[in-house]
């Protein structure tokens, strides 16, 4: 395990949510295109907490995609001054909690605060631990030349190059095939 548990999750998490956006990887549709989407995405990923399922949530919730793709693109240092400025907005108030199937892990927010806050924050104390130890290599975005999406490299030797929602990893294996059968011939 590269980071706590809790900071993986909310990693994978926040990828998979920038990946929601429509279009990221070989033409996929938008992934939360409405109330239901984001309810399954909710669940898949363990969420917990207030949820009020309305579309002014769906709405904050894709707002956060470019905030939280933006640590994508900056470099460790830039990302110290975003994850500052996204604890102090929220007033963030680190605790140890444990709930359902998690053991002690850290929340800075109550339970019934905003979906989109809570996401915020803890996205933000994610990658405290993501600046701490220097590991801001494990954030990549896809290689594959058609695809945009981001993902997390939690592999131990560091090898993962292709995102999970576009087949890209498959299509490159495959491209790359044909082109050494093609220089054979």
């Amino acid at each position: 395990m590269v980071f706590a548990y809790d900071t993986e999750a909310t990693l994978v998490f926040a990828s998979a949510l920038i990946d929601s956006t429509g279009g990221i990887s070989n033409g996929n549709p938008e992934g939360l295109a409405d109330v239901g989407d984001l309810e399954r995405m909710l669940d898949e990923h363990g969420y917990s907490g207030r949820r009020d399922l309305d579309t002014a949530e769906l709405d904050e919730v894709r707002a956060l995609r470019p905030e939280f793709r933006r640590f994508w693109e900056v470099s460790r240092d830039e990302a110290v001054a975003l994850v500052n400025g996204i604890l102090r907005d929220a007033q963030a108030l680190p605790q140890l909690v444990r709930h359902d199937d998690w053991d002690w892990h850290l929340h800075a927010t109550e339970a019934d605060a905003p979906l989109a806050t809570r996401m915020r924050v803890e996205f933000a104390m994610a990658f405290i631990d993501v600046i701490r130890s220097d590991e801001f290599d494990r954030l990549r975005v896809c290689e594959a030349s058609d695809c945009s999406a981001v993902l997390v490299d939690l592999s131990r030797n560091r090898s993962k190059r292709y995102c999970d929602i576009g087949n890209c990893g498959n299509r490159m294996n495959v491209i790359a095939y044909r082109a050494r059968q093609a220089a054979e011939v």
